[in-house]
Order: structure tokens, then sequence, then C-alpha cells
């Protein structure tokens, strides 16, 4: 079922999968930088959680995907408003029984922020190659291999993703990301989290989950040799499943 959601004006448009039964958990999943709510790991995710007996919303974040705005006005902290707008229609919603976020890259960064802001009503936490190092690489003058003078940040920085297409971040992006409160937040949730990261991930260093696995309690932490940032090279099947079992426990 299509869902749309306002956002200081702007529209989010996203997807609610439900089983047949009365009650259920729903898990809110969370894309990450230039991707989408339909890649191929977020429907995957969701059709196995669906199988499970478990409902799933997932959103395309401010400037990605079919929602409003753009990309280059997009920022973590415009992402973590976002998500708090998708944790309000979820708590909302008389079939819900628990809450549980899926994250993946920065979406993993954003749902453990909105995880710790929230922790009262979320109980289950997944983040997938979570991309905590983005403060680090911001303070030392880096996006995304693209490096640049810290005292003089450009106005915009030129991204590609996958499919080539380009990508306009604006500086405001990065001014922002050099303060943000990455573990201050996440830390503050106490339900039971799995962290999967890529042994081989050369967008978002694997340290940024080994630091959540040490500030963090109930983590179980999967460093998959020979992967990738995407966790698609040689794992997805498996990281599909890690989650559905994970969340379905």
């Amino acid at each position: 079922m299509e869902i749309t959601l306002k956002r200081d004006g702007l529209t989010l448009r996203g997807d609610l999968i439900k089983p047949e039964t009365e009650k259920c958990p729903i898990a809110i999943i969370f894309h990450g930088l230039m991707a989408n709510r339909n890649a191929e790991m977020f429907t995957s995710i969701a059709d196995a959680l669906l199988e499970k007996g478990l409902a799933s919303v997932r959103f395309d974040f401010d400037g990605h995907g079919e929602s409003d705005g753009d990309f280059s006005d997009m920022t973590v902290y415009s992402e973590v408003l976002d998500a708090a707008k998708i944790i309000d229609y979820v708590k909302e919603l008389d079939f819900v029984t628990d809450i549980y976020i899926v994250g993946h890259s920065q979406g993993a960064l954003v749902g453990g922020m909105i995880a710790g802001y929230y922790r009262e009503y979320v109980s289950k936490l997944a983040m997938l190659a979570p991309a905590a190092t983005i403060k680090d690489d911001a303070q030392v003058g880096n996006c995304f291999g693209k490096k640049y003078d810290t005292f003089n940040t450009p106005e915009h920085i030129e991204l590609f993703n996958h499919e080539k297409e380009r990508f306009l971040l604006d500086d405001v992006y990065m001014r922002i990301a050099r303060t943000l409160p990455v573990y201050e937040t996440t830390s503050m949730f106490r339900g039971k989290t799995l962290i999967i990261h890529g042994e081989n991930d050369e967008a978002v260093g694997v340290i940024g989950a080994k630091r959540y696995a040490e500030c963090m309690d109930n983590v179980t932490l999967n460093i998959i040799e020979n992967e990738t940032h995407g966790l698609d090279t040689i794992s997805l099947e498996n990281v599909v499943t890690q989650v559905a079992e994970f969340l379905s426990e």
C-alpha cells in the first residue's frame, strides 16, 4: 500500500506491507545516501519479514526517490526529521505491537540516532554497514573519497551512485556532519541490536561498527569477510536472512 506523509511542507512517499493478521510488529526500513526505498536489499528484507508475519514500511528520504526535496538540501539532520515523522506515523497504527528499525549506510546512521531519540518506542535495531564514519571523514575533509579543505569548504561536492547518476551535495551537509552526535544518541538505545558490516567496505570504515558495539548494550556484531559496502557482493541473501531472523525471534 502506497502512503504519503508531510514533513515541513515536503511530501515523503513510501510503501506499507502488512500480513493478514490483526496485530503484528512492524519494521521501518531506511535506505542510504543516493539510494531509494525500492533497492533490492530493502524490498527483499520487506518480503522476508512478510513471510515471517511482520509488517514493514519503507520511505524515500527527502531529496531521494519519489519524495519531495532537492538532494543538495539534504543533510543527516533533515533525514532525522524525516525519520521522526515516520516514527510518529507508525506508532499510531492500530495493528502495531512493536517497532523495529532497519537501516543501511546513512540510513543505518539515521536509524541508530532515531532509535536513541525514540528509545521508548523502538524494540530492536538492525544497522547494515552503518555510516558512522561520515563524521570522522568530514572532520578531515573527506566526503566519500572526495577530498576538500575543511577551512574552505566547497559549495558543492559531486557524487555518483552505482548507476553513474550524478548528485550534488551541498556544503551544509559537510558542515553539519563534522559535529554529528553519532554515538551519543545511538547509545541511548537499550534494545537488542544487530550490526552487519563488510570487512572490505571502502565507503565507510568498519571501525564505526566496532565503536557502536563498544558503546551500546545488547549488540551482536557480524563482520563479513571479503564483503563490500553494499553487502551484496557475496552476502545479500545471507544478510536478508539474518535480519529477518533477528527481528522475528
